[in-house]
């Protein structure tokens, strides 16, 4: 089955995802960890169900060196080990703020005083502008049933 629609064939969304892709260059350097952002950016996907965003994401967190052990726990961070409290007050955050409609409320203040205990002020903004950059991509890719397995680590970046 191929995608609904080639976001890379009209200038619409050309221009669109132009300015998309620049703000995740943006994230990359930030001073967020790299593999926070990865471990971040694995979660919302996971969440989200968007495999375009998983095989990417999986793909250039192992190319950055992330173990795999760690990669295949992401989905259940609570209960695993592997990860340090910065990476799980970071996850947290992420999930609560991908379902906000769950959530009722959004992110709680137990869970940002958490995250701030361990990021500072421009590391939280990287986080949440990380957060709603992945629902972002993840609903573009998701509408129009874009297909997933050929990523090749950094491709887009």
């Amino acid at each position: 089955m191929d995608a609904r629609l080639n976001y890379f064939a009209g200038p619409t969304a050309a221009k669109a995802l132009k300015h998309l892709m620049s703000a995740g260059r943006t994230l990359k350097d930030s001073p967020l960890a790299a593999a926070t952002r990865e471990l971040v950016a694995l979660r919302v996907s996971q969440i989200n169900g968007c495999a375009v965003c998983i095989d990417m994401h999986t793909k250039e967190a192992a190319a950055a060196g992330e173990d795999s052990v760690r990669l295949n726990l992401v989905a259940a961070w609570r209960e695993a080990t592997v990860f340090t409290e910065a990476e799980r007050a970071a996850l947290e955050l992420a999930e609560q703020g991908t379902r906000v409609a769950d959530a009722a409320g959004g992110v709680s203040d137990e869970v940002w005083a958490r995250a701030a205990k361990h990021f500072d002020e421009e590391q939280l903004t990287a986080l949440v502008v990380l957060v709603c950059f992945m629902n972002t991509a993840t609903r573009l890719n998701i509408i129009a049933k874009q297909r997933a397995g050929d990523y090749e680590a950094g491709q887009f970046h």
